[in-house]
């Protein structure tokens, strides 16, 4: 067995990655590509890879030499590179291709040595390695028999989106058989390249002959079952392949921390950090959306004033005493600009608040208990010694929670004190109290003008993609100058048009928090049976976790991370929890949330 790669294109959307060296000389984590892929080979047997050259050859052709990591190196030079496809290419090395059984590849791929192994081990003379279709793929996709044959070739121009469920992807790596290849891959790609011409891809062949159903030879399907690869053809590709691929777990998280997001670029993580409803929005409400996908997407969004309009109908309040921000976080960046003086905030906290408003300006108070309990004294007295006071209900990450009668207590005592009351309730409709605990209300509004109540609507309402929160007052003062701060198109059509049809489905939201109240508390006790943690109760979506031996709170995020492809969210350095060891874990759907606690049991 044999390998042969194809090296010779340009790779230009790689950009600077690939001005002055060739594709496979792209470093990921340190490493050249081309080192991944020998090392695999040498695993899995393979001592001899033929390698079609082209664009900046001499510098591959240098670091390798004729053989490298004790892998016998051969070059077939492509002279044309530039004007031709990857079939030239392939054609070139015709000859190479009939000597032995080999292993087809192309230069842009990272893979698991699992593949190789698989692809070895398998009886089938004639494989094409494929994987189910998902979000971050791009390129050619096949359709399947029930027998893993090929029934279909489905290239840019006659992808059917509507029908990716059935689609996967073709891997870019093969295992032809020498018979294959003499009797019918080199016959038939001699002709294609004679009928069509030099710029096509060699899968086009592979198309045509599936498309005859030839009986005396078949090219099978090989189906991944979670093995890992990635194919990089633009610096997007290249960072995600680097979380993919990370060489260890202290890099893994490093990697993925700072995206903050964009995970559906790597579908098997499960995300237990990021705090969403996972019961809504229901699926017919995804599907209205759908429907008007176009409108949505080719018209300008309204301005603040039509957004008011639908967020007052939403909340059930006056358009003059709303705005809308492009998330919660919109709004908060501003609010420090807009108030005087210093803000008492209960610690551990959001750090959004501190960041935003500053620092300096922050009053802060920690509770006396090991689990960050606090009331309407402690705040009451944090109140006395801050211009204004700032309150996360639920809490973040503590889940830590007042009563509305609590809050309309403390709102009438900062009012005759002058001071305002900021409440961030963007948890609150988790709360055992549900959407009764609310303050935006009215009445409540009318008669506290030094209440601000901000509601993050990403997160109870499951559309963190749409971006959108709410600030609700009566303080038109305020409301006004923290609407001119808003650009006029600050929210896009579709959050937009998430505002407009929210009320049909009122009911299902109601019945999504009343489900993940009832996972959260079931969630619960499934966690106090992990003997290394000790979760506190919380009213909202979400568990603040004490790590209490075997592991630091570091040790367990990454040990997830590494081995489970699970983030949790490390706490280690946050304000307040200054030499213990905690962690952040979300609620998510029944399903999910016994994947982590076997998770948790087998550590």
């Amino acid at each position: 067995m044999q390998a042969l790669m194809l090296a010779a294109g340009r790779g230009s959307r790689l950009g600077k990655y690939t001005k002055n060296n060739t594709k496979c000389m792209l470093e990921l984590n340190g490493r050249p590509l081309i080192d991944y892929a020998i090392e695999n080979l040498k695993k899995v047997g393979i001592n001899k890879l033929i390698m079609v050259v082209g664009y900046k050859k001499e510098n591959v052709m240098k670091y390798l030499g004729r053989e490298y990591n004790g892998v016998k190196i051969e070059y077939v030079e492509n002279p044309i590179y530039d004007k031709t496809n990857n079939i030239y290419s392939l054609y070139l090395a015709k000859n190479k291709l009939v000597e032995d059984d080999t292993i087809l590849l192309e230069s842009d791929l990272i893979f698991e040595a699992k593949i190789l192994e698989r692809l070895l081990l398998d009886k089938r003379e004639n494989l094409a390695v494929v994987d189910k279709y998902q979000i971050w793929m791009d390129g050619t996709a096949v359709r399947l028999d029930e027998e893993d044959n090929i029934v279909g070739f489905y290239g840019k121009k006659d992808f059917n989106f509507q029908d990716v469920g059935d689609y996967y992807k073709t891997v870019n790596i093969y295992k032809f058989s020498k018979d294959f290849s003499k009797k019918i891959y080199v016959p038939f790609l001699e002709a294609y390249i004679k009928a069509i011409g030099v710029n096509e891809y060699y899968e086009s062949v592979i198309n045509v002959i599936t498309y005859l159903n030839l009986e005396n030879i078949k090219l099978k399907a090989l189906r991944l079952n979670g093995e890992k690869w990635y194919e990089i053809d633009d610096a997007e590709d290249k960072a995600n392949a680097e979380i993919v691929f990370a060489p260890n777990a202290d890099a893994k998280l490093k990697l993925i921390q700072k995206r903050y997001g964009g995970y559906w670029r790597f579908p098997n993580l499960k995300d237990f950090c990021y705090l969403v409803n996972p019961y809504f929005p229901p699926r017919r409400l995804q599907e209205e959306i759908k429907a008007y996908f176009y409108e949505l997407l080719s018209q300008y969004p309204s301005g603040q004033e039509t957004q008011k309009l639908l967020a007052a109908k939403m909340f059930n309040v006056e358009p003059e005493n709303i705005i809308v921000g492009n998330g919660a976080a919109e709004i908060i960046r501003h609010l420090g600009e807009e108030i005087d003086g210093t803000f008492g905030l209960m610690h551990p906290t959001f750090n959004e608040y501190p960041e935003s408003i500053g620092f300096d300006r922050v009053i802060e108070m920690y509770p006396e208990n090991d689990d960050f309990v606090y009331g309407k004294k402690e705040l009451l007295s944090l109140a006395e010694k801050s211009d204004n006071l700032i309150l996360i209900n639920p809490d973040n990450p503590s889940g830590n929670f007042l009563s509305k009668k609590d809050l309309l207590e403390i709102a009438e005592e900062l009012k005759r004190k002058d001071k305002f009351f900021i409440v961030d309730e963007s948890f609150v409709d988790f709360s055992d109290e549900g959407e009764e605990a609310t303050l935006i209300n009215q009445e409540v509004l009318n008669e506290y003008p030094n209440l601000i109540v901000i509601k993050s609507i990403s997160k109870s309402y499951g559309v963190p993609g749409v971006r959108l929160g709410v600030l609700a007052t009566s303080n038109i003062k305020i409301l006004k100058k923290l609407q001119k701060k808003l650009t006029i198109w600050n929210i896009n059509s579709f959050g937009e048009f998430f505002l407009q049809i929210y009320g049909k489905y009122k009911s299902d939201y109601r019945k999504a928090c009343k489900k993940i109240r009832k996972e959260r508390n079931r969630f619960y006790e499934r966690l106090r049976e992990i003997s290394y943690l000790r979760p506190i109760r919380s009213q909202a979506n979400y568990f603040l976790v004490e790590v209490v031996n075997r592991y630091t709170a570091t040790e367990l995020t990454k040990k997830l991370l590494w081995e489970s492809n699970i983030l949790i969210k490390d706490l280690t350095g946050k304000k307040g929890f200054e030499n213990k060891e905690f962690v952040r874990i979300a609620v998510r759907n029944f399903d999910d949330n016994e994947f982590l606690i076997n998770k948790l049991r087998e550590l």
